[in-house]
């Protein structure tokens, strides 16, 4: 016994002593190096007197020419005239859940949890009408808007998924619009700056330079996209989506719009819809309730050593110049016209296209009836053809929205391609008693496909008893709604 405690206490002194002797000469010495080097909480740097390194210079701050004194860039007369022009967004929703739980709490399919998702948009007229991308408000059941420390009810004018754009309105006039510019004259390596709401972050202004104009990403999965971004590496996080992208003057050249990131935040690449883009969208919604697309009857891809080969075309040219025709349709103007698949495409009038985005970016500034000439190239040999762009049906009609309202559902609806939507549901509306939420689509009712605003109402016009609605909610997530009507 005497001996087993002698071993624990020699223990005790040996591991005692052991660990002194490691802290004294091991640990210690590597805290004190530790507390000599730099942290990481610093926000201000400055240079020792007379120390002209630029280690710790802004990285945006160009290299003075030889001879001259670095003038610093300027951006505050820019910032202070865009930030009055952009506001905050939310989209609020009542999202679809499934769970147990809901189901205990009387939160069901037809309810839900609300749902809130914020981002930005820019003031195009004094009288209220805003500019925001689709994609910030699609999935909104109401939409609001800060601006000025006030909260405002918006109104959705119109949508266009094509681009990627949308138009609300607030009842407020007298606001500050925005100056408008032209990203058609937009250079590569020119100053601009974004401003937005990143992170819920209200009126934050970063700046870059435009990377490249033109760019088709791929990530609209509208059926006709028109994508030709402009490319800036301006630092743009979620929340700055609909926000202002603007040239050194304060006048806007775009929407921003997307971030290419494998985190979901900035990594040097963002993206923003050409002003030019925008201004006839905008035109367009608050005209027509729809945006005008002309189409030539065809479609194009890229010009490149590739497709060339594809097409049996000469691959030994210089230059690739120009787009490739790739398909026609049946009784379409290009085939009309005498185009023929493998014809290269290399201008618009007197616009040159040299790739699909700037084809599509042209041709997104013409309405169907407006006739056009295409130079193209055919076995090497130069023609022009002459034709009259045609809208989704293939005529030459404006298209223009068409809202049906009815007082005895009291609601207002519209024929989409996948069925009818509902929306301005009113309190005492009967869909609004069996759980229809804001912005549904109905696309069936007790298994019977409905695709016109007058069977939905002529259902609930003579129909009593149970049954189920079966549809999409703003949020795109497929939904039962079980009802009964008395």
């Amino acid at each position: 016994m005497k001996n087993a405690l002698k071993i624990i206490v020699l223990g005790g002194l040996a591991g005692f002593v052991g660990a002194f002797l490691f802290y004294s000469f091991v640990i210690k010495p590597e805290l004190s190096n530790l507390q000599t080097e730099p942290q990481f909480n610093t926000v201000r740097y400055e240079l020792p007197a007379g120390d002209t390194s630029s280690a710790v210079q802004n990285s945006y701050t160009p290299a003075p020419a030889s001879g001259t004194a670095a003038v610093p860039t300027d951006f505050s007369e820019a910032a202070s005239k865009a930030t009055q022009s952009v506001v905050y967004i939310n989209s609020i929703s009542r999202g679809a859940t499934y769970t147990t739980w809901d189901w205990f709490f009387g939160e069901g399919t037809a309810g839900g949890r609300t749902q809130v998702s914020s981002g930005s948009g820019v003031i195009f007229s004094a009288d209220g009408y805003i500019i925001t991308n689709n994609h910030v408000i699609e999935s909104a059941e109401r939409i609001e808007v800060t601006y000025n420390k006030r909260i405002y009810p918006a109104e959705l004018i119109g949508t266009n998924p094509s681009t990627d754009l949308a138009v609300i309105k607030i009842n407020e006039t007298g606001l500050p619009a925005i100056a408008l510019g032209s990203s058609k004259t937009l250079q590569v390596g020119e100053w601009v700056v974004a401003v937005g709401n990143p992170f819920s972050l209200a009126s934050t202004v970063t700046a870059g330079i435009v990377s490249a104009k033109g760019r088709r990403i791929g990530i609209l999965e509208d059926k006709f996209p028109i994508e030709s971004f402009i490319q800036t590496d301006a630092a743009i996080n979620p929340g700055n989506s609909g926000g202002a992208l603007v040239n050194k003057s304060g006048e806007l050249v775009g929407i921003n719009s997307a971030i290419l990131s494998r985190t979901g935040s900035y990594t040097g690449y963002a993206f923003a819809i050409p002003v030019d883009i925008a201004r006839k969208v905008f035109d367009d919604l608050v005209k027509y309730g729809i945006v005008q697309q002309g189409f030539i009857g065809g479609s194009v891809i890229e010009y490149n050593y590739e497709n060339a080969k594809k097409y049996d075309l000469n691959t030994s040219v210089k230059t690739f110049n120009g787009v490739l025709l790739e398909s026609l349709d049946k009784a379409g103007p290009a085939l009309a016209a005498g185009l023929k698949p493998g014809d290269i495409i290399t201008k618009i009038n007197t616009t040159e296209v040299n790739s699909q985005s700037a084809f599509e970016e042209e041709l997104s500034y013409h309405y169907p009836g407006d006739k056009i000439s295409l130079t193209y190239t055919r076995d090497g040999k130069s023609a022009t053809a002459s034709l009259t762009l045609v809208n989704l049906n293939g005529t030459t009609e404006i298209i223009k929205r068409k809202i049906f309202s009815n007082a005895a559902i009291g609601a207002q609806l519209e024929a989409t391609q996948y069925g009818v939507k509902v929306f301005k549901i009113k309190d005492n509306s009967i869909l609004k008693q069996i759980g229809v939420p804001e912005n549904f689509t109905i696309i069936a009712i007790n298994r019977v496909r409905v695709k016109d605003p007058e069977e939905v109402v002529e259902f609930f016009g003579k129909y009593k008893g149970d049954g189920y609605l079966y549809g999409i909610n703003s949020s795109r997530q497929q939904v039962e709604i079980p009802f009964r009507v008395r």
